[in-house]
This record gives structure tokens, C-alpha cells and sequence, in this order.
């Protein structure tokens, strides 16, 4: 029963960081553990890791894709009339010039070719196949409208999605494994989409309207032509079936390697620190190589359809042509009516051909799909209540019997239950995985209690929006979090509406002030979304002055001097006791020196509280604090006991 290492929440904002991690080295994906808890990692379950290795529920997902496209059904019904009408000229062309062919015939073993006549079929043709052409292609603008309309939604929905999610799904997800299915995935589908519909569509109407011709030239050929369809569809099915599960596997290798490389470069300080290039390299070499396995099988396996398509056209178009060479020598059926049916059954194999060879593109995309409505059909976090907090707020928390476990077989926090009063300073201190932490995560409704609940002036925060309740609390962790951005915007990010002068005086009340004129465009800096022109301790007085900013009813401070030096560290802790007043606040401290001051110093063992007290009242018990605080001030335990006592 311990809490978690790291329990990763991001700065004000609520978000989580999934991927951070206490070790010296980035894991990857294959060193996370599948099931159970994971330390470091938070202990939700991991969602959609295990999902993509299924192979693809074609019919299903490829259904619900197509009705992402519903809101388009206008210009859906446009594309489909104009692509018939195109069709229907392409088709009428081969009996036009059979016309031509007829002409040429009957001239040459008669009086001679009309030529007149010759030029009014080829200007028909020519006339039928511009308009077709000129058709197509606005067909084909289009649906390319229809599919970014669609994608665009899509985005939409996902990014709408992912900020409905609870904090436990993205402590199950490596951060490179979800940002390929926002991006790689969609994108994917997007380039399916664009590549498959016009041609299907063209495809379809041209099998129908060239077979109704095939059969008002020749029935018993017409037959002969459809021998084929049944052998395709055979075959095609056949490698569809086998190839499903290999584009699942593909898609599932590149959000692997997506992974790996994010961590990897995330970490890249780290990796060169401890001198584990070589091992990251063959990680990445691992995946890449699994990756490329993949991807030739999917699209190995695929790519048999069209070849195999394309044989046994062959063998229809060699029995059309001997079939029609013994008729035309018979006398029962014109060259021309051959020449237009052997054209007719070119087009007929030709879009037969084009559809099966689609097949890896349609999977690739469905399955990319697939990996999408994961995302999409996630369990969200439970619905906003609708009660408000008092205005002006007091600040006044009470924990009261409050459960909480990350692991339903593996209790936390058990039946805990305290009082912090308004204004006052409430530290929380213990052992690394002691549950400190977790306390806070429930207050900001990071996770959602087990039994008992927690009120906010006498209202159950289950009750209040998430916004609302995350309004009144201003946030500072020890993992501090900087976007990417000037200094001047992420000081703004705790109040947006704030005023330039009120910016600078958080600045200058958090000591930003201090180091921010040593930089060459000063509040103007733009800091990477890593941070990393920054040092550790400013980007940690940056995020001081992002909460200092949001002037909160109820202050966390999280180990929020922990990357400072001792010179600053007393400036901040100054700032920080400007900050508590008047001002409910919670403060997690494994340097029991910065907590002093506070009006109640809880001590927590094993999700539970084991003392509470002043620090003079918990040093003369001679208890838990007692021992933490004879670990850090070893010899100098005896003069502070005989003061208290």
C-alpha cells in the first residue's frame, strides 16, 4: 500500500504528465508493465494498448467512418449523379466508335469509307469523353471538400475527446503511442479517404453501366465476362481476411516507434548523462525493425489482390476475343459489336482490378479508424455537477472519511478524515509513497474519492464543475511545466485577463524579476514547450508566479522550491508566506525546514495520517515526525526537543 512515486499531475492546468518518470533513463513501451498498477506511471488501467492488436472489425468500422461523412450527404449525393453521369459517357464512347469501326469495315469491302460520316462519330466520341473527363475531376474536388470536412471533424472530436478523459486514461497511455493515433492515424485515414472514394465510386457505376451494355450487345459473352466476378471476389476476400490483422499490427508498431522516439528524445539529456546511447539505439532499432516487418506483410499480403485480379481478367479478355473472332467469322455478330465488347470487358476487369487493389489501402485506413474510436469510445471522466461555490469562498476543507485506492485490491487511503480552516497552513509530510501527494490529486478532483467525500466550505466538490472547483485553487508541483511561449505568457497562463502590470508584480513578488533582465529579450523570451533555455529553478519560480498570478482561494505547494537554490529558496519561501495569507493552503515538504510555520503539520504513513500537530508539539511526542525530522537535522534534534519541551 504506497502511493506512487510520481503521480505525474501537470502544473495548474490538471493535466497529467503520462510519460514522466523518476529513473535515469526513458523507458519505453516495452518495459512498461501491461497490467497492474504501475509506478510512475499512475495506477489506472491501460487502456487501448492491448486493443490494437486485434485484427481490424472491417464492416463495422469501415460503417461508422463512412458516417462520419453524414453532414456531407448533400454534396455526397452530388458526387454520386455527376460520377454516374461521367461514367455513363465513358461508357456510351466504345459504342460510338464501334459506330467508327463499322463505318471503316463496310467502306473498305464496299464503294468506299464515308468519311464525313467517319468525323461526325470520332467528333461525338471526342465531345462524350472531354465532358466525362471535365466531370470526374470536378467530382473528384469534390470529395476531396467531403473527406477534409470529414477529418476536420474528426480532429475535432478527438481534441474535444481527450479533454472529457479522466486522468487515469492517460496514466495508461504512452504519450507517443496516443499523439500517433491524433496524428499519424487521422492523417492516414485522411489519405485513404482522398485515394479511395473517387475511384470506387467511378469503379461501381462503370462495372454497372458497361455490364448493361456488355449485355445489350451480347448476352451469352456478357456471361462469359461474369465468370470472372465470382473468382475475384474469392479471391479478394481470401487476402482481405489474411491482411486485416497485419495493417492492425502495422499501425500498432508505428505508434510503438512514435514512443520510443519521443521518449527517447524527451529524455535525451538523461540518455547521454548515464551513457545508455547504444541501448536506446537498439531499442529504437528493435521497434523499427518490428515496424518493418509489419508493414511489408500488411503490404505483401495486399498486394497479391491485383496481381491475381489481373490474371484472371486475362483469361476472360483471351475467351471474349476467340469467342467473338469465331462469331465474327460466322456471320452472326459485327467487328465493330467485337471491338466494343472487347473494350467493354477492358473496362469491366479494368475497375474490378482497381477495386481489389484498394483493399490495402481501405484496411490500412479502417484500421487506423479503428485506432481512432479507441480514443473516441474511451470511458470519460463522470459528468460536471451543477452547484456552485460560495462566493466570496472561505476556503475551509474538510476531508471526511474519505477512501481512495488505485488499485481496488490494493487500498491507499483509508477512512482519512481532516479539517483545514480558512487561512490556515496545512503541511503534509512522510515517506516518499506515503500518499501526500494523492491527498492533493483528490482535492483538485485529479481522481475521484472511493467512500466518503470532500467539501469546500460545506459543498461536496463531486457537486461542482471541474473548471469551477480548479477556478478556486492555484497549483504549484515539483515537476514544473512551461509551454511553449514567452516568460510574459506563461506568468499569464495562471489569469489570462491580467494586466501587464499586474504580471509584473507577480514577477517581481516570486523573484522572476531577478534572473529575467539577464535574458536577451527579457519577459519577450520565447521558452521551447521542454523548457530547456530555462533553468530547473527558474521555470520553477516561473510556475510560482503562474499561481502567485491566479490569486486562489486555496493554495497546493508541492515541493514547490525544490529545484532553487538556498539563497533563493528563502527569498521564495517569503513570497510564498505573502502568498498563504489569508489563503487556505496545503504544503507538501520533505525539507521540514520550509514548514515550520504551519498552523497544522500532518504526518502521513501508508495513505493514512499517524499525527498531526505543531512542529513543536509533534517534536516533543517524540513520534513519526520526530524521526523524520532527527533524519534531516541529525544533531540538532536534542536543542529543538529541549526547547518544546
Amino acid at each position: 500500500m504506497t502511493e506512487r512515486t510520481d503521480p505525474r499531475p501537470v502544473a495548474e492546468t490538471g493535466a497529467p504528465n503520462p510519460d514522466a518518470h523518476t529513473s535515469g533513463v526513458p523507458r519505453t513501451a516495452n518495459e512498461r508493465p501491461k497490467h497492474g498498477p504501475q509506478r510512475g506511471m499512475g495506477h489506472g488501467p491501460m487502456q487501448g494498448l492491448g486493443s490494437a492488436e486485434k485484427a481490424v472489425s472491417f464492416v463495422p468500422s469501415a460503417k461508422r467512418l463512412l458516417g462520419m461523412m453524414r453532414p456531407e450527404r448533400n454534396l455526397i449525393i452530388v458526387v454520386i449523379v455527376i460520377s454516374a453521369l461521367a461514367t455513363l459517357g465513358n461508357a456510351i464512347g466504345p459504342a460510338i466508335l464501334a459506330q467508327g469501326t463499322d463505318l471503316i469495315f463496310a467502306g473498305a469491302t464496299g464503294g468506299g469509307i464515308d468519311f464525313a460520316a467517319l468525323a461526325t462519330v470520332i467528333w461525338q466520341a471526342l465531345g462524350v469523353y472531354v465532358i466525362a473527363g471535365v466531370v470526374l475531376w470536378f467530382a473528384s474536388f469534390l470529395i476531396n471538400d467531403i473527406v477534409q470536412r470529414t477529418v476536420y471533424r474528426m480532429r475535432e472530436m478527438v481534441a474535444t475527446k481527450l479533454n472529457r478523459l479522466p486522468i487515469t486514461y492517460f496514466d495508461g497511455q504512452p504519450r507517443g503511442e496516443l499523439l500517433s493515433r491524433v496524428t499519424n492515424d487521422i492523417d492516414n485515414i485522411a489519405q485513404s479517404l482522398q485515394q479511395t472514394l473517387a475511384q470506387m465510386l467511378n469503379n461501381i457505376f462503370t462495372v454497372i453501366g458497361v455490364l448493361a451494355l456488355m449485355f445489350w450487345l451480347s448476352p451469352p459473352l456478357a456471361l462469359v465476362v461474369l465468370i470472372s466476378v465470382p473468382l475475384t471476389v474469392l479471391v479478394t476476400a481470401q487476402v482481405m481476411k489474411r491482411s486485416q490483422k497485419r495493417f492492425a499490427d502495422m499501425w500498432r508498431a508505428t505508434g510503438q516507434v512514435n514512443s520510443e522516439v519521443e521518449e527517447a528524445f524527451t529524455g535525451h539529456s538523461l540518455v547521454k548523462v548515464f551513457g545508455r546511447q547504444r541501448e536506446v539505439a537498439a531499442r529504437f532499432a528493435e521497434r523499427n525493425n518490428e515496424m518493418f516487418d509489419a508493414s511489408f506483410r500488411a503490404q505483401f499480403i495486399s498486394g497479391i489482390v491485383m496481381p491475381a485480379v489481373f490474371f484472371i481478367g486475362n483469361l476472360s479478355y483471351v475467351l471474349i476475343a476467340v469467342i467473338g473472332g469465331v462469331w465474327v467469322a460466322a456471320g452472326t455478330m459485327t467487328l465493330g459489336a467485337v471491338q466494343a465488347f472487347i473494350q467493354y470487358s477492358r473496362m469491366f476487369t479494368q475497375p474490378i482490378t482497381q477495386l481489389a487493389s484498394m483493399t490495402n489501402l481501405l484496411q490500412s485506413g479502417v484500421a487506423s479508424a479503428e485506432r481512432v474510436f479507441e480514443v473516441m469510445d474511451a470511458p470519460e471522466q463522470s459528468a460536471d455537477g451543477t452547484e456552485s461555490l460560495p462566493v466570496p469562498l472561505q476556503g475551509r476543507v474538510d476531508f471526511d472519511h474519505v477512501s481512495f485506492s488505485y488499485d481496488p485490491e490494493k487500498p491507499l487511503i483509508t477512512d482519512l478524515s481532516l479539517i483545514a480552516e480558512p487561512g490556515a497552513t496545512v503541511a503534509i509530510v512522510g515517506p516518499t509513497g506515503a500518499g501526500k501527494t494523492t491527498l492533493v490529486n483528490l482535492l483538485m478532483r485529479f481522481y475521484e474519492v472511493d467512500a466518503g467525500r470532500i467539501t469546500i466550505d460545506g459543498v461536496n466538490i463531486a457537486d461542482v464543475p471541474r473548471p469551477e472547483l480548479r477556478a478556486n485553487i492555484g497549483m504549484v508541483l515539483q515537476d514544473a511545466w512551461l509551454f511553449g511561449g514567452t516568460i510574459r505568457d506563461n506568468i499569464a497562463y495562471g489569469r489570462p485577463t491580467a494586466t501587464e502590470a499586474e504580471i509584473l508584480a507577480a514577477a517581481e513578488a516570486t523573484y522572476v524579476d531577478r534572473f529575467v533582465h539577464s535574458l536577451p529579450d527579457g519577459y519577450d523570451t520565447v521558452i521551447d514547450d521542454e523548457g530547456s533555455n530555462v533553468s530547473a529553478g527558474e521555470k520553477q519560480l516561473i510556475t510560482i508566479a503562474r499561481a502567485f498570478l491566479s490569486d486562489p482561494a486555496i493554495l497546493i505547494l508541492d515541493e514547490a522550491t525544490s529545484s532553487v537554490d538556498t539563497r533563493t529558496e528563502l527569498l521564495v519561501q517569503q513570497a510564498m508566506q505573502a502568498l498563504r495569507g489569508g489563503r487556505t493552503s496545503f504544503v507538501i515538504a520533505h525539507r521540514l525546514s520550509t514548514i515550520r510555520d504551519a498552523d497544522t503539520i500532518l504526518v502521513m504513513e501508508n495513505g493514512a495520517i499517524v499525527e498531526q500537530g505543531s512542529h513543536e508539539a509533534l517534536l516533543a511526542a517524540r513520534g513519526a515526525y520526530a524521526r523524520l525530522y532527527r533524519s534531516q537535522f541529525a544533531g540538532g534534534l536534542d536543542d529543538d526537543e529541549d526547547e518544546a519541551a
